[in-house]
């Protein structure tokens, strides 16, 4: 089993957002999604994570929200000595280039590719052509 990613958000955000990815990359079976739900809390979030990952060796865990309760959860998990890299602010650009870098077995800068596709179009539309 190679490397596989964990998408965890408030609502179901990150099932979501692993469909609409799939829809560009094809089903992605490395893909696991723990969402917390409106009539969960803490602990229950926190049973979800631990079944998803209990029998996966190599993971990265991506969060919707830097200080929500799903990144809070997995980060105590970091503190008690989990072994895996946590990011929050999760977008699409982040997991293809997640899916990316396995197929071609190199290393993701997540925060560079997350953000470098952070684009105003409007911007690109109005630039001077004159720069050519």
């Amino acid at each position: 089993m190679g490397k596989s990613l964990i998408l965890v958000s408030h609502g179901i955000f990150c099932e979501e957002l692993k469909k609409s990815t799939e829809m560009i990359m094809g089903p992605q079976e490395d893909i696991y999604t723990v969402a917390l739900l409106p009539e969960e809390g803490p602990e229950d979030f926190q049973k979800k994570f631990e079944e998803t990952v209990a029998n996966l060796d190599d993971f990265v865990v991506f969060a919707d929200l830097l200080g929500g309760t799903p990144a809070n959860v997995v980060s105590r998990k970091l503190i008690d000595g989990g072994q895996f890299d946590l990011y929050a602010g999760m977008n699409m650009p982040m997991v293809i280039g997640f899916l990316n870098g396995v197929l071609l077995g190199e290393a993701v800068d997540y925060v560079e590719f997350g953000t470098s596709n952070l684009v105003h179009v409007n911007s690109l539309l109005t630039s001077d052509d004159d720069d050519e």
